[in-house]
């Protein structure tokens, strides 16, 4: 059974003012940023640090560095430790990348 709400704006249905709707994350990145910061409840002033991760680094290497992190900090806070294994990640991926300067 409808309950009735009496007459309505024709304004407030065309844009939902009642159901507000969340606009979905435009890239994958973005969405996989915000997993992270809610998984390891990262500070506002570390957000920018944590979608730049996400953008620029390989999301295999980020998912790993996610689960280092979980297996091995059990106490404190998980957001600084996840930054010492990512730059350890990003060192290895530069590290492969260049090749050794020849002498």
């Amino acid at each position: 059974m409808k309950i009735d709400h009496g007459f309505q704006q024709l304004g407030d249905y065309l844009t939902g003012a009642k159901n507000p709707r969340k606009k979905p994350p435009a890239y994958e990145w973005q969405d996989l940023a915000l997993s992270l910061i809610k998984e390891l409840g990262v500070p506002g002033f570390k957000r920018s640090a944590i979608f730049k991760i996400a953008k620029e680094m390989p999301k295999n290497a980020v998912l790993n560095a996610l689960n280092d992190t979980k297996e091995l900090c059990k106490t404190g806070e998980k957001w600084k430790y996840f930054f010492k294994v990512i730059d350890n990640y990003n060192a290895g991926i530069k590290k492969d990348a260049d090749p050794a300067p020849k002498a």
